[in-house]
């Protein structure tokens, strides 16, 4: 039976055993970034067989097995030639934002189950195109938020639903980097025809999927919001004549249930912080600590409320994140899924929300005004 939260690997763990006898045939499309550990993972994996790797730049993908030490896995330059010329059971897509849902809908039509990296693509017509795929197709599209798998993420869920903060009503979002517009490897990230949304797509769709989780996904019904890129345009900026996309992002969304989030985003900025994230219920509040970096939590949770007149701050014990890592379980839950038709360990039907807020702050900035989202029926 397929394991699809870390909780249930645990639970289990002593009787846990991978099945070496039910190989699963993976391949990857797009050898750059984020790509390399998606690879590291799968060579770990007894029950794969990495059968090829495509990559649209001459040597890119040859270069990228030899560093991962993977040489004689077969190369293919588009998604379309590896798909048409392989037998596969999965495949990790890990190209541009841009090209998410082309190569998601062209493995799903082919019968091949899909681990997408984030954000889940650009606009909400993508998004509706690969949910109608996946459902056609009968295989499953799992999103790549690896920090769903780290505990002290899984406690904000486990606090929400447990009632100790009541009702919730609003919820602050700030998170970013002081300056870390991502070009080490490149120009694709920050270009308009390969990225699509800069740091909004990037890194804060990490931010939203963190509260939207442990609210159980509430639904998006209207967005207000701005995006900037000062810094990206900046003059002394050395990619400003490619920069194409926001480095800064900011929306005020309102959801069911008379939810509202202030949710904001940057590449760059001139703070450490924009602070922590706040989730305000009427019978307590929950801060949650900003971290340098995504997919960890740094500090302890605390949970802030009252004891008649007393105001009382309970600080919730860290949890010690798997030794295997989060990306390790990204992989394996997604792995059983496609071994026994476990359903997706982050599916699209959740993360499609996501990607509503996402493209809706986008959609509204250009606009100049709120906006109504829209959720497709699938």
């Amino acid at each position: 039976m397929a394991k699809n939260t870390l909780d249930d690997y645990k639970k289990d763990q002593k009787d846990y055993s991978i099945d070496t006898s039910k190989k699963v045939r993976v391949g990857i499309i797009g050898t750059g970034w984020i790509a390399g550990d998606h690879i590291r993972e799968y060579l770990k994996m007894p029950d794969v067989e990495l059968v090829a790797v495509a990559d649209l730049i001459d040597g890119k993908a040859e270069a990228f097995l030899k560093k991962n030490g993977a040489e004689g896995v077969k190369v293919y330059r588009t998604h379309k030639e590896l798909i048409d010329n392989e037998k596969l059971d999965a495949v990790s897509v890990c190209t541009y934002n841009m090209q998410h849902a082309p190569c998601a809908i062209y493995a799903l039509e082919h019968g091949v189950n899909v681990l997408l990296e984030k954000p889940m693509c650009v606009t909400m017509e993508e998004a509706e195109a690969i949910m109608k795929a996946e459902k056609k197709s009968g295989k499953i599209v799992s999103i790549g938020f690896q920090p769903r798998f780290n505990p002290n993420m899984q406690m904000i869920k486990k606090i929400v639903e447990s009632g100790e903060l009541g009702k919730i009503y609003h919820i602050i979002i700030g998170g970013g980097r002081r300056r870390g517009i991502p070009t080490p490897y490149g120009t694709t990230f920050i270009e308009k025809e390969t990225g699509g949304l800069g740091a909004l797509g990037d890194i804060g769709c990490y931010a939203l999927d963190m509260v939207l989780n442990g609210m159980g996904y509430p639904k998006p019904l209207r967005v207000s919001g701005r995006t900037t890129d000062y810094f990206g345009k900046a003059d002394d900026y050395k990619y400003k004549d490619v920069f194409g996309v926001d480095d800064f992002a900011i929306g005020f969304v309102r959801l069911e249930n008379d939810l509202t989030i202030d949710f904001k985003t940057a590449w760059a900025m001139n703070v450490d912080s924009m602070g922590d994230t706040i989730i305000m219920g009427t019978k307590a509040g929950l801060k949650i600590p900003s971290s340098g970096h995504w997919g960890s939590i740094d500090a302890p949770l605390k949970l802030y409320r009252n004891i008649g007149d007393t105001a009382v701050e309970t600080v919730i014990p860290m949890s010690k994140e798997p030794e295997e890592g989060v990306f390790y379980w990204k992989i394996r839950t997604f792995l059983d899924a496609v071994k026994y038709g476990g359903p997706a360990p982050v599916p699209t039907s959740q993360v499609i929300y996501n990607q509503a807020i996402l493209s809706g702050v986008a959609e509204s900035a250009k606009l100049g005004k709120e906006i109504e989202i829209v959720i497709p029926e699938i």
